[in-house]
Order: C-alpha cells, then sequence, then structure tokens
C-alpha cells in the first residue's frame, strides 16, 4: 500500500509591512536561518516533499530559501493580495494535480513542527474533507474562534463577527489545515469575496464543505508552534522561543550549560554530549564542538571546530576555518581564523591566529600576530610542533617556524626558522647609566616653567 502523496501550499507573499523591513518577512532569520525554511524543514519531516510555494515580494531570494535537501519546490507568483483564498488559489495548476491531500502552510510560522502536521493528516483519513489545525490561547482576542458540535468543526468566527459567547471560546484558528486532495479544487473555486473587505478567505472553506455535505474536524497543536511573525517585535520573541528550544533539546543530550539562556545557538549549531557551556557564548553558523570541550564565557564561535577535550576562552573568538586539535587551547582575548591547532597546542593570551598550521603541543605567546595580510593577498605561516614563540611576536607570513624552534620574545620574524633553532628578530638593548634621571629632571624643569609662563 503506498503513501498517501500530499502536496503543501505553502503561503509566502506577504510584503512585510509591519516589518518595516527592506526584503521580504519570510526571510528573516530565526536562528541564523531564513523562517521560510523553518517551515520547509517541518513540512519535510512530516513525510511531505511536493511542494506550491506561493511567492510575492523577493520572489527569487524565497524560493532559494524555501529550496531545501528533498523537497521539490515548485514557486507560484500573487501579483495581488486578495486574502488567505486567493493566495492558495495561485497554486491551483499543482492542486489540480491529483494529490491525495492538500496541506496548507504559512512562511511565517517557524516553530512549527511535523507533529500537528502529521496528527492533520492521520485525522483527514477518518473521513473528513478539511482538517484545521488550532490552539489554545488564554487570549485568544483577535483570533478566529473554532467552533465545535459532536466532534466536528462547524465554523470558524472571526472575533469581530462572533457573539459574546463565542468570544468565550478560547480553541483558536493557526490558518494551517488539510484538505481533501480530490475535493480541494472544487471547494477552493467556491469561496467567494462577498465580504466587507472584499477578500477571498480560506476559513470560509470549512462552512462550504460542511453546506456540501462534507465533514470538517480540527486537531490541536502548541500554542507556541503556531506563532506566526510581523512585526520585529514578533521576531524577537520567535527568537527567544527558538532558543529556548533548541538550548532545552541540547541539554537533555547531555550539554552542560551554565547560564542557558545567555548561550545563543544556530540553526546548525552541532554540540555534542559532556562539553561544558559557560556563561555568555554565542554560536554562529557552522560551529561543531565535540565532546569533553570547554567554552568559557563570553566566547564567540563560527565556522569552526572545536575537538574532544579542548577548551576556548574566556573572551575567543573562533571565526571560519578554525579547527582546534584534542586538547587544544585558545584563550583570552584571542582570535583565530582559518587556522588548524593542533592536538594540545596552546594560544594563551592576547593573540591573533590566522591563515595558520599550528603543530601538535606548539606554545604561543601572548600577544604574538601572523601577519598573514599585505593588503591584497593573504599568506600562510606553518609552526611546527612542540615550537615556542616568545611573547609580542610578530610572524610576517609566508613563513615557516620548524618543530621544537624557539622564537626570542618581542621578535619580528621575516625568514623560515629551521628545526630546534633559536631566533631572535629585534634590536640590540642599551643602557645608559644615570640617564633616566636626567630625563625627569629635564621634564619636571619644563613643567616648571610652563606654570611660571
Amino acid at each position: 500500500m503506498t503513501a498517501d502523496r500530499c502536496l503543501a501550499v505553502v503561503l509566502a507573499a506577504g510584503d512585510s509591512t509591519r516589518m518595516k523591513s527592506s526584503m521580504s518577512k519570510v526571510l528573516h532569520p530565526v536562528g541564523g536561518q531564513p523562517m521560510i525554511a523553518h517551515v520547509m524543514q517541518a513540512v519535510k519531516a512530516a513525510g511531505i516533499a511536493d511542494i506550491a510555494l506561493v511567492t510575492g515580494r523577493d520572489a527569487e531570494k524565497v524560493t532559494k530559501a524555501a529550496s531545501i535537501a528533498g523537497l521539490t519546490v515548485r514557486s507560484y507568483f500573487q501579483s495581488e493580495r486578495k486574502g488567505t483564498g486567493h493566495a492558495v488559489q495561485m497554486a491551483k495548476e499543482a492542486i489540480a494535480e491529483g494529490f491525495d491531500e492538500i496541506l496548507v502552510a504559512y512562511g511565517d510560522v517557524p516553530l512549527l513542527t511535523p507533529t500537528p502536521l502529521v496528527e492533520a493528516r492521520a485525522k483527514l483519513k477518518e473521513g473528513f474533507d478539511v482538517v484545521v489545525i488550532g490552539f489554545r490561547t488564554a487570549n485568544p482576542f483577535g483570533y478566529g474562534r473554532l467552533l465545535v458540535e459532536n466532534g466536528e468543526l462547524i465554523a470558524i468566527r472571526e472575533e469581530k463577527d462572533a457573539s459574546e459567547e463565542e468570544r468565550k471560546v478560547t480553541w483558536c484558528n493557526s490558518g494551517l489545515m488539510v484538505i481533501h486532495g480530490a475535493k480541494a479544487a472544487d471547494l477552493l473555486s467556491r469561496i467567494t469575496n462577498n465580504n466587507a473587505k472584499g477578500e477571498f478567505y480560506l476559513t470560509d472553506i470549512v462552512e462550504i464543505a460542511r453546506s456540501l455535505g462534507g465533514r470538517v474536524a480540527a486537531v490541536d497543536a502548541p500554542e507556541e508552534e503556531m506563532t506566526g511573525c510581523n512585526t520585529r517585535a514578533e521576531l524577537a520573541v520567535i527568537e527567544r522561543l527558538w532558543q529556548q528550544r533548541r538550548r532545552h533539546e541540547l541539554m537533555l543530550s547531555g550539554v552542560s550549560m551554565i547560564a542557558p539562556e545567555t548561550v545563543f545557538l544556530c540553526h546548525d549549531t552541532v554540540i555534542e554530549p559532556d562539553v561544558l557551556i559557560e556563561p555568555n557564548v554565542v554560536f554562529g553558523p557552522g560551529a561543531v564542538i565535540e565532546s569533553g570541550a570547554v567554552i568559557h564565557a563570553f566566547s564567540h564561535i563560527e565556522g569552526a571546530r572545536v575537538a574532544s577535550g579542548a577548551a576556548v576562552g574566556p573572551f575567543a573568538r573562533l571565526r571560519p576555518g578554525a579547527n582546534l586539535g584534542r586538547n587544544a587551547k585558545v584563550g583570552n582575548f584571542c582570535e583565530v581564523k582559518k587556522a588548524e591547532i593542533g592536538e594540545g597546542a596552546k594560544v594563551n593570551h592576547l593573540t591573533y591566529i590566522g591563515d595558520a598550521f599550528i603543530g601538535a603541543h606548539a606554545n604561543i605567546g601572548a600577544g604574538t600576530i601572523t601577519c598573514n595580510y599585505d593588503g591584497y593577498n593573504k599568506f600562510e605561516t606553518h609552526i611546527g610542533a612542540n615550537a615556542f614563540i616568545g611573547s609580542n611576536s610578530a610572524l610576517v607570513a609566508p613563513v615557516a617556524i620548524g618543530e621544537g624552534a624557539i622564537i626570542g620574545s618581542g621578535s619580528v620574524i621575516t625568514a623560515d626558522v629551521p628545526d630546534d633553532a633559536l631566533a631572535l628578530g629585534r634590536g640590540r638593548q642599551e643602557i645608559k647609566p644615570g640617564r633616566a634621571k636626567l630625563i625627569r629632571e629635564r621634564n619636571a624643569a619644563i613643567k616648571a616653567a610652563k606654570k611660571g609662563a
């Protein structure tokens, strides 16, 4: 027996008017990923692979953001905004292809999970023509109410049309629904714009289906998952909720967070069990933290891998291409970019390592800089295993420091250093006895002369 084929019609044509944004609302990121991509992941996880995407503003960019692996996305442009029913009708060509089910979803509900979609699809198989996804809330003002009799949905009553008794209903319409595939085209074609706004409301499909002898039901979903986004303030709320959810998932998987509310994650952040994360840590895209690592407070990690047993921070920044080996350490006020830090190597204090290879167990002294950029091109610094780089050294790339070599503090190194060699690249120290006293006396006299003038 083959699984029912479902088409997801995802509405993403809004103008972002209330967002006051230069780009489409659904392109705004949540967890570092466009919110439309979050919706697509939930749809995919619900077993749906065919997508009819209804776009408007930034159509090409929205389609690209929605086109995640494993989905077949076809885009339909809505040039005029005439209501949700009209928006779904933009995909009538795809709807007419004979899918068993039609799911209607929205591109601005990034907290959506596959669970309510799976439940709605299962409910449809019980003999219903339409299944609406609802949610319960303590503050239903402004939402359409789901009116149920004998276990079936009889209407969706908008706030302005509801009676006093109906307004007490706390089960509300999310806008998401599943429609019987063979009946969808006919039901959608019967929606009219005979209302005060002159728009085609998808919610009318409930009473249309019932008027034709069909059955309509509703399933429940968590209020949080149905949270839509219309303003920057709502976007901030969604980001907070998404971060809370992801932190909770990671902690349940074995990650320790001392102050989880201060840790910020990205959609693709990978953190293995037995990692300790201290307060005020930010993960950008592409961060992978392996088991047993410690991320100390106030660190920022993006596009980097931290191997088992390694330590980062406090106040460290790992940029894309940073790769820390087992038991390596990048300490306070250090920045690492596009560099391999070998097993057990230490980059402890006030240091910049860019476009470099640091061998196993090498020690990089405080204030060391790999001078990797000449204003036009980047060059690599190679430091061998067990090398010792003295504090306040500048390594001018391209340059190689051999295994076991020592660089004296304060050196500027511009040529390769052989294995086990000592390199000094600084001016000779001179001592002039009594000169400090003369300088102080001179300066004091100058100051006194200024006061007397």
